[in-house]
């Protein structure tokens, strides 16, 4: 009996397969789903629920997927903040050292700025040393300020007269003054037997309203 069963088994899937094998695949019509072969309708069956199967994986892990995924960006940035912290926290000393350094050397740069009262003594002391070179004066006035972003530029049209080695004088105490002059736009024209001297030349002053950063006023002293 149990014999009879096994070959009866063996004979139903060697027909199923055959059938399988003898299918025209190209003829087959969903709506008669029901009437393909039982051997088909097996296989599509599992095939559907190997795929069930993995959709219902691929859901359930998506979502712990993403938020570990947040995590492990949310641990670097958390470590890099530390790393930065720590950085800052044992070098604080030395950014301290340093901040009073930049501040002190800032305090020495604004003492060394005009204030608005100090610009006619500073253009009085430029001809004074004109006069010292003695060198003749055909101009020297003020143009209008110019604001930037942290301080005001003053500029001013020179124009003298003299020898080479007079103006070369002249310039040399023009930029050793202990106001800060810049020099610009030289122009050395012969006149006769002289050079007539024609630049632009710049002082500037700090903007006190320009940011919190310095508590510093430029000096008040003689130019």
């Amino acid at each position: 009996m149990r014999l009879r069963s096994v070959t009866r088994l063996r004979a139903t899937a060697g027909e199923q397969w055959r059938q399988l094998r003898e299918l025209q695949w190209r003829e087959l019509d969903i709506k008669e789903a029901g009437n393909w072969p039982a051997g088909l309708q097996v296989m599509i069956a599992a095939a559907l629920l190997l795929a069930s199967f993995w959709g219902a994986q691929w859901l359930l892990a998506s979502s712990p997927r993403e938020v570990h995924q947040r995590l492990m960006v949310q641990e670097q940035q958390a470590l890099q903040r530390f790393e930065t912290l720590s950085y800052q926290a044992v070098n604080l000393p030395a950014m301290k050292r340093q901040m009073s350094e930049l501040q002190a050397r800032m305090q020495r740069v604004l003492e060394m700025l005009p204030s608005d009262a100090e610009v006619p003594a500073l253009l009085d002391a430029i001809s004074d040393a004109a006069r010292e070179q003695q060198l003749d004066i055909d101009s020297l006035k003020l143009r209008p300020a110019v604001e930037r972003e942290f301080y005001i530029e003053q500029p001013f049209d020179i124009q003298v007269r003299g020898d080479f080695h007079q103006i070369a004088s002249f310039l040399a105490r023009v930029a050793a003054m202990p106001r800060i002059v810049t020099l610009h736009d030289f122009i050395l024209t012969p006149v006769e037997d002289r050079l007539r001297l024609s630049m632009l030349a710049k002082t500037y002053r700090y903007r006190e309203d320009a940011g919190p950063g310095v508590d510093a006023k430029p000096g008040r002293g003689k130019s």
